[in-house]
């Protein structure tokens, strides 16, 4: 019964993305962009994380540009390479977005179950990335590649070979693989 549930609940989580004028996987691509860091602010970057091919990215991508919700440029390191940022109107529009209320309902569950519930979605999604070989997006504390600076402000990725600002370890980084 429980997947039957999961599965209603992200059905009701998509259609509420209808009701504003936007449509799901453009919600989605813009919580997207306003998490990532500079280094999965891409359109191959983005059809990872929404599992989507890149034809349908470019189009929703497209139509977020239309409506000035997203800004679409060149890398300065590779004028080929594409950067996609959040304008101020697409960030001004996620203060209306349809999960807060999901939010608010997880918010609502007492401090224990709130608890229950991360660790539960948490340890399922690790499974669903490990099966599935697919990245996890997360934030560089967590990742086996993350070099804490310490008392310095120059963490470091060991990946990328690269020293990360201290905004940059609270985004989702497409390179990321979980440290056990």
């Amino acid at each position: 019964m429980t997947c039957d549930q999961l599965e209603r609940l992200a059905r009701l989580i998509r259609s509420a993305g209808h009701s504003t004028g936007l449509h799901p996987v453009q919600w989605e691509a813009l919580r997207y962009l306003a998490r990532a860091n500079r280094f999965s602010n891409s359109p191959g970057a983005l059809a990872k994380y929404l599992g989507a091919t890149k034809g349908t990215v470019s189009q929703t991508v497209l139509a977020l540009v239309k409506k000035n919700l997203v800004n679409k440029s060149a890398r300065l390191a590779d004028s080929r390479s594409v950067a996609l940022t959040l304008t101020e109107q697409g960030t001004n529009v996620l203060s209306d977005d349809p999960l807060q209320h999901l939010e608010k309902s997880i918010a609502a569950l007492n401090d224990k179950t709130q608890k229950r519930f991360s660790k539960g979605v948490a340890e399922i999604l690790q499974g669903e990335y490990s099966r599935q070989n697919e990245p996890s997006f997360g934030v560089c504390t967590s990742c086996r590649f993350y070099r804490d600076g310490g008392s310095s402000d120059s963490d470091y990725c060991m990946q990328l070979k690269v020293d990360l600002k201290s905004e940059e370890i609270k985004l989702i980084c497409v390179e990321h693989v979980h440290a056990n």
